[in-house]
């Protein structure tokens, strides 16, 4: 097929796309360093502006915590850049992305390298400042199509995907529920290889108390809340693969001091990764059973909070029809387009919950993202720039046709 002029623009484009990335990604914007969000929400804002759409800062929700010391509290979080284009096209994709990273702004890793083979190093490269820049070029692109005032189109980049997307998940479930696509620009495998069934996922803390007493003196007096939960976590571990796929990881424990003293606190936090939403209810109940024990000791209480915040997401009717889309633009474009289910997680899970079909890799390719190696393929910026434009311009044009929706258990 002939492909469509606008697409030349965007090779065009490489050189700035490469430079902004990189000016983006030496702005520390970790998921709690509000101050280094806010830079990155101002700088996203000024560039988004080029595509015509209307810009827009909105409030994020706070995210409750389990402090230290076993009490509720609430974390805010940084806000949520809207854009939106033709808000009252009767068609509309919704296109999501993130501007925070896990890179605290204490960390040693804060600037880009050139590794001089086509990648680039650096914080948030390809998750996912680089995929930010995917979906500006491609919007930037799309209206200069001859077809583009078809559909509308709404961008939402929150600043808490990292953590769970606490203060974001109500803003995007409601956009989800008025959009007919959904497209997700966290980055594909290096190869390109794509995302496609996703597990779900919840963050949970289980809190011990006991009593504190002289640990010679009087040991016998107190209630080793460590002790406790020690023995707690030897059985949440074992939940593990308690249901197909399903798996339990303890990532941190925190509790005691002296160690004179039997300690009266200790707090295990923990993510666990489902399969299929009855798992929820499972593990749910099997950790009710392990709370129902701990609190029948002598002297011990246990709390356990948290919750499931991404159910797991699919392979589904309309997920495929999405695919075979994709694969239409890609094919034009002497692009492969491949997709592997992944115990990893995103916004697109949540937009999927809401009924919206979407595709959640089409960020730039790359590898090794979440550690000081993170780095992303150059030329795939301008390579997921053409597939997200010629997927939108099929689409406007009638070429190709929205998906079905998704069932909403």
């Amino acid at each position: 097929m002939t492909l469509p002029s606008f697409l030349n623009w965007i090779d065009e484009e490489r050189d700035q796309m490469i430079g902004t990335v990189r000016t983006w990604s030496h702005v520390n914007s970790g998921s709690f360093h509000l101050a280094g969000l806010e830079k990155m929400a101002t700088l996203l804002a000024e560039a988004f502006s080029a595509t015509g759409g209307d810009v827009q800062l909105l409030p994020s929700d706070q995210m409750p915590k389990i402090s230290e010391k076993g009490e509720k509290q609430h974390q805010e979080t940084g806000k949520i850049l809207k854009i939106s284009m033709r808000p009252d096209a009767n068609r509309r994709v919704l296109l999501c992305g993130h501007m925070d990273t896990v890179f605290p702004e204490t960390s040693p890793f804060q600037e880009c390298t050139d590794l001089g083979d086509g990648r680039l190093k650096g914080p948030g490269v390809a998750d996912m400042k680089g995929g930010l820049m995917v979906i500006l070029t491609a919007l930037r692109a799309f209206e200069k199509s001859s077809h583009h005032t078809q559909i509308g189109w709404d961008v939402i980049i929150n600043a808490d995907e990292e953590i769970g997307s606490f203060g974001s998940r109500k803003i995007l479930t409601d956009h989800a529920k008025n959009a007919d696509l959904g497209l997700v620009y966290e980055p594909a495998l290096a190869d390109g290889t794509l995302a496609g069934a996703r597990k779900g996922s919840g963050n949970f803390s289980l809190i011990v108390k006991g009593k504190a007493a002289h640990a010679g003196r009087d040991h016998h007096l107190g209630r080793n809340a460590i002790a406790s939960l020690a023995h707690a976590i030897t059985q949440l571990d074992r939940l593990t693969a308690g249901r197909p796929d399903l798996t339990v990881n303890v990532g941190h424990i925190s509790g005691g001091g002296a160690l004179n003293v039997v300690p009266d606190l200790a707090i295990c936090r923990l993510n666990v990764r489902i399969k299929a939403p009855e798992d929820q209810t499972w593990f749910l109940n099997q950790v009710k059973s392990i709370e129902t024990e701990l609190n029948n000791k002598d002297g011990i209480t246990a709390e356990f909070h948290g919750e499931f915040t991404r159910p797991p997401k699919p392979m589904t009717k309309p997920l495929e029809q999405v695919f075979d889309l994709l694969k239409s633009c890609g094919s034009d474009l002497g692009i492969e387009i491949s997709q592997k289910p992944t115990g990893g997680c995103c916004d697109g899970n949540n937009l999927a919950a809401a009924g919206l079909p979407n595709i959640d890799t089409l960020g730039v390719r790359g590898a090794n993202i979440h550690s000081d190696q993170e780095y992303m393929i150059m030329d795939s910026l301008t390579e997921r720039a053409k597939l997200t434009a010629l997927l939108l311009h099929k689409l406007a044009s009638g070429e190709a046709s929205f998906p079905e929706r998704e069932t909403v258990q």
